[in-house]
Order: structure tokens, then C-alpha cells, then sequence
């Protein structure tokens, strides 16, 4: 481990991020809000920190990245960014702690979505902003983003794209992983900018309108509005969140095919038809099972059932409902629905389809086995066969997941978190997704968590955001061995 290399990367990334401020900070002199001061503290701590790391450790370079080493970029570059982007809130608003702060930060970097904030609507626009602004910026990657704007890192970025895109396959789109990520970003920014002008034409201000946008698409679900979407109380908008929701949701890899003339490419691959379909099932009986109970007519039944459905398979965790009053069926359906997540590749958390689909095979290989044991059978996406390494680490990050799902969820019942809240807040932290159940449901917020109970939800988000292993595998004794 070359740890002055590592730190001299890590410095470079806080200079670009503190760079990145400077927009929050323009916002804030437009609307002259209170946070001009603060963001102007923050830019300087950030830049100053990584302009020393990166000159004081400038000796040590290095033309290749190992696995090991990018883990550790990855691992700790989100754990500085998440902490340097605390800093406008801690600054910002003397009511929030430094946990806080932290907490709220990491949330939005990990498009996780879980807010302290008791009163969105007092908060200053700039700082409205910025807590928008960074989901955007975690939903394809802070790593992703630097391979693109820093050609230093040359080929050994491929073990940063590896530890960083949320994919059992990351898909390499061109020979060189530079100009694989500067595709990712251009997909992700043209339909970006594309939900804005629907949002706008919507009759949504600019402000409202980019600031959404800038939590759909990394399906963060951070709103500048207390109430979240169900404040604008519009079908319109409720049905552009939800499409651009699924699209946030479905592998940024066939956006590109489809926007290089292959229309038919979302029904070709199996994982985005097994996506698909699991939601318009999902949907149909949530919409069914509120109907009468909940809503008198089909139509606000499908409305506030697709939305909700939608909303958190994909782990965006808006909201248009108290879906706590909903039936048991369909509470228990939206949990389910934590866990599963959306497609590999996309901005979502979770376990993700892909591998929920290589393990329902794998099950099916094994019954198929007791029935026929002598024969050799393989599993098969796509049509191509899947290599046992790539079974076995799906394997692994399933078995993990739960284990520390559990082991996560007991901890904060043993802090004093009552049990439905303790499992809804794990699960809604490890996958990303913001709003669960009991005191951290819809309309409810994280802030009633003791504070050793957020540094754990803390690491919940960063262990959903980067794959369970990017982040485990720094406890390992092994993994500091020579």
C-alpha cells in the first residue's frame, strides 16, 4: 500500500470538491441568503487540506493503481468528501451538531436521502442547494468523476471504476475508463437536463426544478419542501418524477446504446425486463390492495401506489403519501422493496436486480442438481454463461448484506431505538433509500436517533453506496498485509 500516493490522490479530490462549492456559494450571493460566510470557510478549509496533501505527498507516483489501492481511494476519498461536506451545514446553522452535520452530508453523497433537518423550509437556499447539489454529484461517483477530469490516474483508473460503479460487471463502454466515465457523466447530465425543462414546463421554478432534478437522477431524494413531491399536489409532476425515476433506476450503460440508435435495447437485456416487470407487478397489487381501504378511486389508488412503489425500489425515497396508513400488505411489499433496489449500473442502492436474478438461478441450478446430479448445467444471463467468479462475489455481497443488516439492526435496538425503526432505518440507510418506518417513516426524519446510533447509519450508507466489499474489506487483516 503506497499510502503517500493514496493520500496524494486523496488531496487532489478534495481541491477539485472544494472547488465544487463555488457553486452553492453563487447561489447563496443571488438570493443573499446567511450561508455566503459559511461556504466561503468551507471552500478554504477544503482547498487548503487538499492542496497540502497533495504537495506534501507530490514525490509519490505511480503509473498503475493496484485493487487494494483503489479500494482504499475509494473508501476513504468518500469518507473525506463526505466529511468536507459537512462543513457548510456545521458552519451554516449553529443548531446543528457536528454528527449532524456529518450525517446529513454523508446522506447526500451516499444518495441515501435521510435528513435531520426538522424544518426544510427555514433552511437557506444555498444550503438547499448544496444538500441537492452533492447527491447529484455521489450519484454517478466522486470517483467516477475524478478518473474523468484527471487523466494523471491513466490506466490504473480501471481499478477506481471497479470499486466505485454499482455493478457486479462494471460495463466499460471505450477501450480507455477516462472516456468511459466522461460518457457516463454526459448521459447522466442530458437526462438531467431533460427533467428540468419538463419540470419547468410543468409551471416548477427554476429553483425547485434544478433542485429536484438534481435528486432524481441519483436517486437521492432530498426535497427543498417539508411535505417532499406531495407539496405540489400534481398528477403532472408526480408521473415526470416517477419516469424519470425508472430511469434513474436503469443501467446508465443502455441509455448510451439506446442514444446511439438502438431502440430496443432496454428489452433486450434481461435485467432491465426483469426490473421492469417487477415493478408493474409491485405496482398493480400495491394499487389493487389501497384501493377502497385507502383511496375511493383506481385512479389516485395507481397514482400514490406506482409513485411509492417506484420511489423506493428505485431508492429515491420521495414521497406523496403516509404509506405508514397504508395496509400491511403494502407496507410489507415497500419493504421488500428496500432490499431488492434497482439495476446494476444505475444510481440506485440496494441488493440490485442483477443479483437478485443470478441468485434465483443459482437456487434453481441447485434444485435442478438434486433432480439431475449428473448433469452440468451453467448459469446463464443474457445468454452468455457467468463465470463462478462472478457467482461467488454475488453469493458473498448477499450473504453480507443481510449479515450486516442484522448485526446493524440489533446494534440500534441494543442504543434504545425501538425495534420497527431500528430495522426500517438499517434498511432504509444500507440500501440508500432515505424514508423507512416507525420514527424515520415519510413524514417523519432521522433526527430522534441517538447520536451513536447516526454514526452507525453513517456507516450503513457508505457500506449500501460502495458495495458492501469496497468498504468490509478495510477490516480484514489481510487486506493490510504485505
Amino acid at each position: 500500500m503506497r499510502w503517500r500516493y493514496i493520500l496524494n490522490i486523496i488531496g487532489l479530490l478534495a481541491f477539485f470538491f472544494g472547488l465544487t462549492m463555488i457553486l452553492p456559494l453563487l447561489v447563496g450571493l443571488y438570493y443573499q441568503d446567511q450561508s455566503v460566510i459559511p461556504f466561503l470557510k468551507s471552500i478554504g478549509i477544503t482547498v487548503v487540506c487538499g492542496l497540502f496533501l497533495y504537495f506534501i505527498f507530490k514525490s509519490e507516483k505511480a503509473e498503475v493503481i493496484s485493487q487494494r489501492e483503489g479500494m482504499a481511494i475509494v473508501a476513504i476519498g468518500w469518507t473525506a468528501v463526505g466529511l468536507f461536506g459537512a462543513l457548510p451545514f456545521y458552519l451554516g446553522n449553529g443548531s446543528h451538531s457536528f454528527v449532524d452535520a456529518v450525517f446529513e452530508s454523508v446522506s447526500g453523497f451516499t444518495t441515501t436521502g435521510a435528513s435531520i433537518l426538522v424544518n426544510i423550509e427555514t433552511v437557506s437556499e444555498s444550503l438547499l442547494f448544496w444538500r441537492s447539489f452533492i447527491q447529484w454529484l455521489g450519484g454517478m461517483g466522486i470517483i467516477v468523476l475524478s478518473v474523468a477530469i484527471l487523466p494523471f490516474i491513466g490506466v490504473g483508473g480501471m481499478q477506481l471504476y471497479k470499486a466505485e460503479v454499482p455493478s457486479p460487471v462494471p460495463d466499460k463502454l471505450k477501450p480507455r475508463i477516462r472516456d468511459t466515465a466522461m460518457i457516463l457523466w454526459k448521459v447522466y447530465a442530458l437526462i438531467s437536463l431533460a427533467e428540468i425543462v419538463l419540470l419547468l414546463l410543468g409551471g416548477m421554478g427554476l429553483y425547485d426544478a434544478v433542485c429536484h432534478t438534481f435528486t432524481t437522477m441519483p436517486t437521492g431524494g432530498f426535497s427543498t419542501k417539508n411535505a417532499s413531491i406531495a407539496h405540489f399536489d400534481s398528477v403532472y409532476f408526480d408521473f415526470v418524477f416517477i419516469f424519470f425515476m425508472l430511469m434513474a433506476g436503469i443501467n446508465f450503460s443502455l441509455h448510451y446504446q439506446m442514444l446511439k440508435g438502438q431502440p430496443f435495447v432496454f428489452w433486450k437485456d434481461s435485467e432491465c425486463r426483469f426490473f421492469l416487470g417487477t415493478v408493474l407487478i409491485l405496482v398493480i397489487v400495491v394499487s389493487i390492495n389501497v384501493y377502497g381501504s385507502v383511496y375511493e378511486s383506481i385512479g389516485n389508488a395507481f397514482r400514490y401506489g406506482a409513485f411509492q412503489v417506484v420511489s423506493i425500489i428505485t431508492t429515491t425515497g420521495f414521497a406523496t403519501a403516509d404509506y405508514e396508513k397504508w395496509p400491511a400488505m403494502s407496507q410489507l411489499i415497500l419493504l421488500l422493496c428496500m432490499f431488492i433496489g434497482a439495476s446494476a449500473g444505475s444510481t440506485g442502492g440496494g441488493m440490485k436486480c442483477l443479483r437478485i436474478m443470478l441468485c434465483f438461478k443459482y437456487c434453481y441450478r441447485e434444485l435442478f442438481s438434486l433432480i439431475h446430479p449428473h448433469a452440468v448445467t451453467q448459469i446463464k444471463i443474457g445468454g452468455k454463461a457467468v463465470p463462478d467468479g462472478v457467482m461467488r462475489s454475488v453469493v458473498g455481497f448477499l450473504a453480507l448484506y443481510m449479515g450486516l443488516f442484522a448485526l446493524s439492526a440489533v446494534i440500534l435496538a441494543g442504543i434504545g431505538v425501538d425495534f420497527r425503526t431500528s430495522f426500517a432505518a438499517v434498511a432504509a440507510s444500507i440500501g440508500n433509500i432515505g424514508p423507512g418506518f416507525g420514527l424515520v417513516g415519510p413524514v417523519d426524519n432521522y433526527a430522534q436517533i441517538p447520536y451513536l446510533g447516526k454514526w452507525l447509519l453513517i456507516w450503513c450508507m457508505l457500506l449500501g453506496r460502495l458495495e458492501i466489499f469496497t468498504v468490509i474489506i478495510l477490516v480484514v487483516p489481510e487486506f493490510w498485509r504485505k
